[in-house]
């Protein structure tokens, strides 16, 4: 089969051990299913794979890819839930110490063919296309816990999300202006806060501006850059939600700022099974769509990686075998 596969890992390089080509078609082990891949969705975590965050050398070569949407033995549309818990856990798997995502012990998801423990299927609403479907297990799924699960925020409420551009960013905008919150975002371009006006934001400022008022959360998905501003934007008893650190893990901490002001700092990891399920329900039922930035064949993935290496996208890049 067709697949991305990393074959080396730099970290300075991160491309040079990326190989689009053929690859052994999967296998599914007992309680596994086999999926036929009709799209798979691009995130910043393949990146961090081929410069080898959360995977060694002796896991290789190692298909790429947490996202996808497709169809299983039967026939029934699904969407792939790309948490993968430990055979005997119970309860919520984004809290198994021992969980993984597809492409770090698992052959992933940017491949024709794809397996999955049963459990991890979804049934993919009809209303969205396989593209869309393929945006929701990561991305996705990380700005609907955010937002609906760890900010504590009313309808109604002011949320500012950093870095308006990349996927979980856009899907923070989208997804809140549908429940009703008032949303404003920063971005780099004048062009990145255009689009991000006209998929949801309410007003959109420049990294670091001076808001007209404090907020009720923000949501932090780029660390280091942006992690002072996001301290002095959030009102007194207001909540940071953080999921991500794209500029570097290790932001000023802000001590003085963050207990004085009585603020909550709330780690959020991706979600569970039935929160996607319910995104994907959400998504039927209000209209709502992720915002795509470009739909590139398989073959071509090469070019979709480098687009992500430069910041160079709004939204999320899917992948067509």
């Amino acid at each position: 089969m067709l697949a991305a596969v990393a074959t080396a890992l730099h970290a300075d390089d991160p491309l040079a051990g990326l190989e689009i080509g053929e690859h052994p078609d999967p296998t599914p082990p007992e309680g596994w299913a086999k999926v036929r891949v009709r799209a798979a969705s691009l995130n910043h975590h393949d990146l961090f794979t081929l410069q080898g965050v959360g995977i060694t050398e002796d896991r290789l070569p190692m298909v790429l890819g947490c996202d996808a949407a497709g169809e299983d033995a039967e026939g029934n549309p699904v969407i792939v839930h790309s948490v993968i818990p430990s055979a005997d856990w119970q309860g919520d798997e984004t809290f198994d110490p021992k969980r993984s995502l597809l492409s770090e012990r698992h052959d992933g998801a940017m491949a024709e063919w794809v397996c999955v423990p049963r459990r991890n299927l979804v049934p993919k609403p009809e209303e969205l296309t396989f593209a869309e479907a393929a945006c929701l297990p990561t991305a996705w799924l990380t700005a609907y816990r955010m937002l609906f699960a760890n900010s504590g925020v009313q309808p109604g409420g002011t949320v500012l999300v950093q870095g308006a551009s990349g996927g979980v960013a856009s899907a923070l905008l989208v997804l809140g202006r549908a429940a009703g919150y008032r949303m404003w975002a920063t971005a780099r371009s004048e062009s990145k806060r255009e689009r991000a006006l006209e998929i949801g934001a309410d007003a959109v400022f420049e990294p670091g501006a001076r808001l007209p008022e404090k907020v009720d959360a923000v949501m932090e998905t780029v660390g280091e850059a942006t992690w002072a501003h996001s301290v002095r934007s959030t009102r007194p008893g207001g909540t940071i939600v953080t999921c991500g650190a794209t500029t570097g893990p290790n932001p000023p901490a802000d001590l003085t700022r963050i207990f004085f002001l009585q603020l909550r700092v709330i780690g959020s990891t991706m979600g569970n099974r039935d929160e996607l399920e319910r995104l994907a329900r959400f998504c039927a039922a209000t209209g709502v769509r992720p915002v795509i930035d470009a739909e590139v064949p398989l073959a071509d993935a090469r070019s979709a990686f480098e687009r992500m290496a430069t910041g160079d996208l709004f939204g999320k890049i899917v992948l067509v075998p």
